[in-house]
């Protein structure tokens, strides 16, 4: 079997996401990889080529392809029971899952709510949020505020507070779009400011949004820190801090969205935490699973919870889809845990972080690079260039230099698996580096 033969059958047959098929096709701007096996960081093709994954395979894969301690776990679980209804029936692994992370909140958080996608997660957090203002007599609180240059997501529901425009102009008919306040990533400070200042001028407008129309508000969703797919824009706590304050000045829930920052990504295990804050909605998703299996979940407080508990129906939160809390999944998310727990990831991350951030360096003084940042084990850059092919001629280079990394428009990110060693961290770079030359000749 070689690669031609399953990119082949693979255009034939599967409609592959968030891509103009077009450029799949023999030739495209985007060549795909059929993937034979993965293994730690790399992932190899049916060609004996490798690849560094330096984007976890989509922000999921913490610890490393076919991690054995995750596989093992699933195989145990795999003889015991791979999957019940959750509406009637429970079962350990979600029963376990569900106590720990609310410990890992320190129990502000007590109720946990399944699905399997991150979008799932913030339909169900908006959901949760206009039915319990309903509950309480509020059914004028029906409207959502996110932030510009915000990603929650691809369903219909979702696109309602994503504000970026290629995932939602096409469907714009479709949807009952939020309205918006200024993001305070801290690339738009002017002469002088600093972080905090660009985050204090976006809460001085969330807070006039909010004194204008909270009587209409049910809930402000936020990426905590780092705004991902509308170019990693970082910023800093104090805007979660100030955010808070607001939500609890004029009685609107605050959903932290951490699919992607969450799980140790930002350098804690939740995001918030670095700004002292709970929220009223937690979404978590992609990592939680280890990279293994579609798990996601919505952790809210026993009081949102409290107020969907009543003899009726309707005021039961009305919500399911067949693989809720799937017993595999959860086994998966558990030994994800786990390693957290008996390596002390948190702490050997901020040592590998600090590593990475002396590998990118170098790019601190390319002429063509603004703005390098990161935060936890995140980093990126913007690149200056008027070639609007850029990610995709940065994409092919990349791949020659046998690593995976996908720009988002002309900003280039690294988000490897926790388990990349330094000199493989090296590696990730120095290629990198040498792609980004190479694309920009």
């Amino acid at each position: 079997m070689s690669n031609s033969d399953l990119l082949q059958r693979s255009l034939a047959a599967v409609w592959h996401p968030c891509t103009q098929m077009k450029q799949h096709a023999a030739g495209g701007a985007l060549p795909m990889i059929p993937i034979a096996s993965g293994k730690g960081v790399w992932l190899h093709d049916f060609d004996g080529r490798r690849y560094l994954d330096g984007i976890s395979s989509w922000w999921v894969n913490l610890f490393g392809h076919c991690n054995p301690r995750i596989n093992a776990a699933l195989r145990e679980q795999l003889e015991q029971l791979e999957h019940v209804i959750l509406a009637g029936c429970t079962h350990r692994p979600v029963i376990e899952l569900s106590e720990r992370l609310s410990a890992l909140t320190g129990g502000e958080l007590g109720h946990c709510f399944y699905a399997s996608d991150g979008a799932s997660a913030t339909e169900i957090a908006l959901k949760m949020s206009f039915h319990w203002w309903r509950n309480r007599g509020h059914a004028n609180k029906h409207e959502f505020l996110c932030l510009r240059g915000s990603y929650h997501g691809e369903t219909v529901g979702a696109l309602a507070v994503t504000d970026v425009a290629i995932f939602k102009d096409a469907y714009a008919p479709l949807i009952r779009p939020a309205s918006t306040v200024p993001t305070p990533d801290a690339r738009l400070a002017e002469d002088g400011e600093t972080a905090v200042d660009v985050a204090r001028r976006a809460a001085a407008a969330l807070a006039k949004h909010l004194d204008e129309h909270h009587q209409r508000i049910a809930a402000l969703i936020v990426e905590p820190l780092i705004q991902c797919a509308s170019g990693m824009a970082m910023y800093d706590p104090e805007y979660l801090r100030l955010a808070r304050v607001l939500c609890d000045r004029y009685q609107v829930h605050l959903i932290c969205d951490e699919i992607a920052v969450g799980c140790g990504r930002s350098g804690t295990f939740f995001a918030h935490e670095q700004a002292g804050i709970r929220p009223d909605f937690l979404c978590l998703s992609k990592g939680i699973s280890g990279g293994y299996l579609p798990l996601s979940m919505v952790l809210t407080t026993d009081s949102v919870y409290a107020a969907f508990y009543d003899d009726s129906v309707s005021r039961g939160f009305l919500h399911s889809h067949s693989y809720t809390g799937n017993a595999l999944a959860c086994r998966a998310a558990l030994a994800t845990l786990d390693i957290f727990a008996e390596d002390r990831v948190i702490e050997s991350n901020r040592l590998l972080s600090a590593h990475l951030a002396r590998c990118l360096e170098p790019l601190a003084d390319h002429p063509r690079v603004r703005h390098l940042r990161q935060r936890g084990m995140i980093a990126a850059f913007d690149v200056l260039s008027d070639d609007a092919q850029f990610s995709e001629h940065f994409y092919r280079q990349a791949l020659a230099r046998e690593i995976l990394l996908r720009p988002i428009g002309n900003t280039v990110y690294f988000m490897p698996p926790y388990v990349i060693s330094h000199e493989d961290c090296e590696f990730l770079v120095a290629r990198a580096i040498a792609a980004l030359d190479a694309a920009l000749r």
